[in-house]
């Protein structure tokens, strides 16, 4: 009989326990990335950033993390080769990525603060397009980053997030720095 009565307890304190964990959020907001598509010439993209993170653990969550930065880039246009003073001329290009990324998260919570690290990975499609020619790649990419949550309502805290993003576009790498903020809503 005692050992029942302890099991029974055992489960009712951890239902309990779990009860006191959030399952998880979803974060909407506003992004910018610096990119590097042409070496040597970086680029600013503004957008948006998006996630969803499910808790399987206290301090450990799974995320899904999808953004979209827009932008323009003026790309240097080779010489006709019958022009012997060649003046190097720039194509205006508009630019859009998109990315989705997949991994762990792990934060926890300091007041009303929360700070979190994650290592995502997944794949980005790049479209670059000048009128009439449009050029698009999708490639695997990787961000590592965090950021911090603050409490502000009940189910309602405000993100500030920072990731070294990585893709690998046309056969080469491109290291990028995105930043992202907005809110949260816990469930």
């Amino acid at each position: 009989m005692m050992k029942v009565v302890g099991l029974l307890s055992l489960a009712l304190f951890s239902s309990l326990a779990m009860a006191q964990i959030p399952s998880g959020n979803v974060f909407v907001g506003y992004s910018y990335t610096r990119t590097d598509l042409v070496p040597g010439q970086a680029t600013s993209l503004n957008g948006w950033n998006g996630s969803v993170e499910g808790k399987i653990f206290p301090l450990i969550g799974l995320v899904a993390d999808f953004s979209g930065h827009y932008g323009s880039q003026n790309l240097p246009q080779a010489c006709p080769l019958q022009v012997v003073p060649c003046l190097v001329s720039a194509a205006k290009v508009d630019v859009s990525e998109y990315n989705f990324l997949f991994g762990p998260r792990l934060s926890f919570r300091v007041g009303k603060f929360r700070p979190f690290v994650h290592a995502l990975i997944g794949a980005s499609h790049l479209r670059e397009s000048a009128s009439p020619v449009s050029n698009s790649d999708t490639s695997f990419s990787d961000a590592l980053g965090g950021g911090l949550d603050y409490h502000l309502l009940p189910l309602i805290s405000w993100r500030v997030q920072a990731d070294a993003l990585q893709t690998r576009f046309f056969s080469g790498s491109q290291s990028n720095i995105r930043f992202s903020t907005g809110i949260v809503v816990t469930f």
